[in-house]
């Protein structure tokens, strides 16, 4: 493959649906600039092409040869793909390979971690064509990509080189290590999944919840309780409240995995989709409990009056005792919201907790599970 028509050359982003397409997006605004800055007036142009290139599969070799052929078949001069897909190497977590030879790289999202998603994403890809286009895969190319890829991933980084195998596409791989890699890859994973979609997601879950606050709220019993209660007991009360909405979820929606083999790679696979789901469920459900005590404790400013509470409780109503009822009746609506999540669909709450791409993943073990016991 050479330069495109009037000297250009066009870099291909082929990017998975969701949140790949967007981060791409972006990057197209800036890439074609910083390229040409960087690789001495040469002129780029970056196409995003959204499409599920990754989908129905989680073996890197597939996922790297359908980059290649796509590329092949546009004829484009570089094509860096994205996939939030959890990419493994022989055990380990992939985070990009490059092929020199056909001028293609591969970058998992979620192995750039959570925070600083985008630069990382930007620079990366940078690095890589940078390298495509100016290295044959020969030795100072290669160098030349590593000290790129150890300026993207920072000074202390869990980056390091792979091997490749000779009847692999790629010429270079480098992958995570050690438990913050194991960190970054899960933080990536969970961003993907953006937990904060769950609050809106579970529309009738939230409705049990609010209506259970409403009516604890005005509870003359329940001031009693939250009067008696110290910190201790209240953050007790939080806790269990949290945890068993996330219990419930899951169980109920059937979020566990259940990994296919046995092997140690497997294991460890089925462990951090699982650590994933109970980060992503927990986010969302610990941000419905604040909004849950925002809201519980603006209903207790209007509607309680300090006289009626003073005769039954025993206890003046100052802020302390607004905050503390608040605080108590939060925990109760919890619950009621873990109870009112029943009657959400299996679907509804995948679609809230999940991406796109951890949705079809998910469908795609039902479809296998279900073929192998029938």
């Amino acid at each position: 493959m050479g330069e495109s028509s009037h000297n250009v050359t066009v870099v291909a982003l082929l990017a998975d649906p969701d949140a790949p397409t967007e981060a791409a997006r972006r990057m197209a605004q800036v890439l074609p600039d910083r390229l040409a800055e960087r690789a001495g007036g040469r002129r780029f142009e970056v196409e995003v092409v959204s499409e599920p290139f990754s989908g129905g599969t989680e073996d890197l070799a597939t996922v790297a040869r359908r980059t290649v052929d796509r590329g092949q078949d546009e004829k484009w001069d570089v094509v860096v793909a994205l996939t939030d897909l959890p990419l493994h190497s022989h055990g380990r977590k992939l985070v990009m390979e490059v092929s020199h030879e056909h001028r293609a790289a591969l970058l998992s999202l979620p192995s750039l971690g959570g925070l600083r998603l985008q630069r990382k994403a930007e620079r990366a890809v940078e690095e890589a064509v940078l390298s495509l286009v100016g290295a044959s895969g020969d030795e100072a190319g290669k160098a030349a990509h590593r000290r790129g890829l150890g300026r993207f991933t920072g000074r202390h980084a869990p980056v390091h080189p792979a091997p490749v195998g000779q009847e692999e596409p790629a010429d270079l791989r480098y992958v995570l290590s050690g438990p913050r890699g194991y960190l970054r890859m899960l933080g990536g994973m969970v961003r993907a999944n953006r937990p904060w979609r769950l609050v809106p997601g579970l529309s009738k879950a939230l409705a049990a919840a609010l209506a259970t606050g409403a009516i604890a709220t005005v509870n003359s019993t329940l001031w009693s309780l939250a009067a008696a209660l110290d910190t201790t007991r209240l953050v007790i009360a939080t806790v269990g409240s949290v945890a068993l909405m996330i219990g419930w979820l899951i169980i109920d929606a059937h979020l566990w995995h259940r990994g296919k083999g046995d092997s140690p790679e497997a294991r460890k696979r089925t462990t951090l989709y699982n650590t994933s789901t109970v980060l992503t469920v927990g986010i969302g459900v610990f941000v419905c409990y604040v909004g849950l005590l925002a809201v519980n404790l603006v209903w207790a400013l209007f509607i309680l009056n300090g006289q009626v509470f003073a005769s039954l409780t025993r206890t003046p109503l100052h802020a302390s005792e607004y905050w503390t009822l608040a605080w108590f009746v939060a925990s109760v609506a919890t619950v009621g919201g873990a109870l009112g999540s029943g009657l959400e669909s299996d679907e509804a709450i995948r679609a809230a907790a999940y991406s796109k791409r951890e949705q079809e993943r998910r469908r795609m073990l039902e479809d296998d599970t279900d073929r192998s016991t029938t």
